[in-house]
């Protein structure tokens, strides 16, 4: 059962490939900066040296276009609005799975892996862009639920006006375990 169920994840991931997956129509996120940790099997077109962050030249982050400062209390700023625009996650599995194998990962265990929104939806990150989509590791220093309170704590700084949303942008692309820090929050 689970060996159908890794194949289908995988058939579907094949789809998805071939049918041009890598296009992509939102604005683009600033160049993050990051600092490489470890190496990474030369056969991965992505790097995991970037680790906790994702390999800049993969996934370097997009923006719905839909969200600007001038419409954030109709968007980002209303209780439950993510959920209108979050992928399904029929979606973000096989998404997930092609890019495990882009990075190179020695674990191939999609469970370990969040499909996670490198500019997080709660800032107005692109929802469906794979350029913004990226598998965040589980486990390790870092780990995938470590960002949730990060992003959670950018939204609400920008809602209460404390942060405009392209600084709050700008702080998670350029490193989401510093974005805090760097805006004195």
């Amino acid at each position: 059962m689970i060996l159908c169920q890794r194949l289908t994840v995988v058939a579907a991931a094949a789809v998805l490939a071939a049918a041009g997956l890598a296009t992509g129509t939102a604005q683009a996120a600033a160049p993050a900066h990051h600092k490489p940790v470890k190496t990474v099997a030369a056969s991965a077109s992505c790097s995991q040296a970037y680790l906790p962050l994702p390999d800049p030249s993969c996934t370097p982050g997009a923006y719905n276009p839909a969200v600007t400062q001038a419409t954030i209390g109709q968007t980002i700023c209303v209780s439950g609005w993510t959920a209108t625009v979050r992928p399904p996650t029929s979606y973000t599995n096989a998404l997930k799975t092609q890019q495990i194998a882009q990075y190179g990962y020695a674990d191939t265990n999609p469970a370990d892996y969040e499909e996670d929104h490198f500019v997080p939806l709660e800032l107005g990150g692109a929802p469906r862009d794979p350029h913004n989509l990226w598998p965040e590791p589980r486990y390790g220093n870092e780990p995938a639920q470590s960002k949730d309170s990060v992003e959670t704590r950018l939204k609400n700084a920008v809602c209460g006006h404390k942060v405009t949303l392209d600084a709050a942008r700008s702080a998670i692309a350029g490193d989401w375990t510093t974005a805090l820090s760097r805006l004195g929050l």
